[in-house]
């Protein structure tokens, strides 16, 4: 009996003074020193965390079409630089401002999203750009 409350007050102990992990998503897989622009359809928008999501249809120089992942920013950052979970709709034509993957596959990383009518989507607000 003594062991198994001795275990539980460890266990209390520990619990009570662990404090949170920070966790941190490392953007180490995208060239951020380099910007590429891709036009294309958006194919869906998925307003999730941690990130959201732009699948683009892109045409690949080869008579082809091409579907790219292009990684955004938490919603939270986003609503507050002006996104909704609304702002891209499927079948609309975009064209974004990105950091390409290092492994040349079809991602990226968001800087800016422009429309069709010229409105531009930005990655942050003013005070984190």
């Amino acid at each position: 009996m003594r062991i198994h409350f001795a275990i539980a007050a460890v266990a209390v102990a520990a619990l009570s003074t662990a404090t949170p992990g920070l966790a941190h998503h490392s953007n180490v897989a995208f060239e951020v020193t380099k910007v590429v622009t891709v036009t294309g359809v958006v194919k869906a928008f998925e307003w999730r965390n941690p990130h959201t999501w732009v699948i683009l249809t892109v045409d690949d120089g080869k008579g082809g079409k091409a579907d790219w992942g292009i990684e955004g920013r938490a919603p939270g950052v986003l609503l507050r630089a002006g996104w909704t979970k609304n702002s891209l709709q499927p079948g609309e034509m975009i064209t974004v401002d990105m950091s390409p993957a290092k492994d040349g596959s079809k991602t990226g990383l968001v800087a800016r999203v422009t429309k069709a009518d010229g409105t531009i989507l930005p990655n942050a607000g003013p005070a984190q750009q």
